[in-house]
């Protein structure tokens, strides 16, 4: 098992930032991929941005431009920094690493994301 704890959630007003974490309890595979998924009250979970094993990042259409993803390998975290946030951005945040040809597959507990004037 690889724990993964998120933090920096929090109330921000619309047009603010927030960076959140995803730190892991112990080191991970760079052939991992490292994704961040949000669910809002009455949606499905859905995909915000994903950095596969080669570096490359893959973002949401609707956070293209305000979103950027990123890992550090050196201390076992993945961010996402969040700009020029929207209300419909409001959601639980969740961190994901998983290799698919592995079955590896680990979530962190999400973190509450929530912007409103």
């Amino acid at each position: 098992q690889v724990p993964l704890v998120e933090s920096g959630g929090g109330l921000v007003q619309p047009g603010g930032s927030l960076r959140l974490s995803c730190a892991a309890s112990r080191s991970i595979s760079r052939l991992y991929y490292m994704g961040w998924y949000r669910q809002a009250p009455g949606k499905q979970r859905e995909l915000v941005a994903l950095i596969l094993p080669d570096g490359t990042t893959q973002y949401a259409d609707s956070v293209k431009g305000r979103f950027t993803n990123s890992r550090d390998n050196t201390n076992n975290t993945g961010y996402l920094q969040m700009n020029s946030l929207k209300t419909e951005d409001t959601a639980v945040y969740y961190c994901r690493v998983f290799q698919p040809t592995s079955g590896v597959d680990y979530w962190g507990q999400g973190t509450q994301v929530t912007v409103s004037s």
